[in-house]
């Protein structure tokens, strides 16, 4: 029996998830085919993806199309080229595609990731932002179009994993493991010392600029708590958090008799991607296998929420509820870029974030919170939340 190629979509294929998603790919010859790649300006690697993988169209951002395509070789100039958000849409919805790597970063991966869930394909999700905007909307719509949303993310991949064969009904809690990131321990008052080279440089991961600068903020933490509560249908007090530096244990389930199962690794997002992408088979990842022994001692550590206090910002939200968890995803995109920018101090972050969160609270006293019925409630309030720390600093 000869087994068809799974069509495959990247989305965000130049950043580290895409790129470790075509790494996993090359591992596993004749398994998958690459029907669609998208960017939004890494165009040099575009093209290197293109030349190498073939795919039938590509994405890329608004006004770059035509650039694109003077980049490409005579022979490669039948390839379909879009743009921007229809685009990615475009190849979210995909025919011959069945599985969509969401690795787009920030909000603007949401409106993809439903076209991909209406079109009834199984969903790789890296793009934790989606969820935590739309996260009923989408977790609703998955339902109904009986589509599987396998995380990608290495701690809600781990959860994942955990969880196979066992009821849901005999769960105590979950525990997402953190790195600590590079602040870790770093005294408090150091903090507003740190320059963006400092935050750059994670002790465990090659992540990409702004989830690296989240890990060391810990609002990555903050934004998977709110992802883990609809990806596994929990509530909040089911969610805890554990700082554990080595980032070998990727995270954690506890059932009611008191038993606990974890999945372990080596610090490498091939593997949870290539559970995604196999998933129910194993695949080989390109992963080395833990060892161990070269480990030498696991060590774990409660969260100091004095000194990253955006790990109770989650908690927060998903008590005001409605349109809070997206507004502070927006307002974290919009103090990531300042930061990145050399515009604002690192402390900036975590007291625009904690005035947010005030100012939230104020809103669901006077019910004026936005109510997320539709894709378009969720961008609303990504968006109030990214115009509420632009006139914090505006004035």
């Amino acid at each position: 029996m000869v087994n068809r190629e799974i069509g495959v979509v990247i989305l965000g294929s130049t950043g580290s998830i895409g790129e470790s998603t075509l790494a996993v790919i090359r591992e596993n010859p004749g398994r998958f085919q690459v029907h669609g790649l998208s960017c939004e300006s890494n165009l040099e690697a575009m093209v290197s993806q293109i030349l190498e993988f073939s795919p039938q169209a590509v994405s890329v951002g608004c006004g770059k199309g035509e650039q694109l395509r003077k980049l490409l070789p005579p022979g490669k100039q039948d390839i379909e080229i879009l743009e921007g958000l229809s685009g990615n849409k475009y190849l979210a919805r995909f025919p011959q595609a069945s599985v969509i790597v969401a690795a787009i970063v920030g909000a603007a991966g949401v409106e993809p990731v439903m076209a991909g869930i209406q079109a009834q394909k199984t969903i790789a999700l890296a793009n934790k932002e989606s969820i935590v905007l739309a996260g009923s909307l989408l977790m609703a719509e998955a339902k109904k179009q009986g589509v599987k949303i396998l995380p990608v993310d290495s701690e809600h991949n781990a959860i994942f994993q955990s969880l196979m064969g066992n009821r849901k009904e005999d769960l105590a809690h979950i525990t997402l493991t953190a790195s600590g990131g590079p602040f870790r321990n770093t005294p408090a008052e150091d903090f507003s010392k740190i320059e963006v080279q400092d935050a750059l440089n994670h002790p465990n991961w090659n992540m990409g600029r702004k989830i690296t600068i989240d890990s060391a903020t810990m609002m990555n933490k903050c934004l998977e708590i709110i992802e883990a509560k609809w990806l596994f249908d929990l509530e909040p007090t089911q969610i805890k958090v554990l700082v554990h530096p080595q980032s070998i244990i990727h995270s954690m389930v506890t059932y009611k008799d008191g038993s606990t199962i974890s999945q372990m690794g080596v610090p490498d997002m091939k593997t949870p991607i290539a559970n995604c992408l196999g998933y129910p088979e194993r695949i080989f990842s390109g992963s080395d296998a833990l060892d161990l022994a070269a480990v030498g001692q696991l060590s774990f550590e409660a969260p100091d929420l004095q000194r990253f206090p955006t790990l109770q910002m989650a908690y927060d939200v998903l008590e005001i509820g409605e349109g809070a968890p997206a507004a502070l995803n927006g307002a974290n995109e919009v103090l990531v870029d300042l930061f990145l920018a050399e515009k604002i101090s690192f402390l900036d972050i975590f007291q625009s974030l904690r005035r947010l969160v005030e100012e939230l609270y104020v809103l669901k006293e006077k019910k004026d919170i936005i109510e997320i019925k539709t894709i378009s409630d969720a961008i609303q309030a990504d968006q109030w939340g990214r115009e509420f720390v632009t006139n914090l600093f505006s004035k």
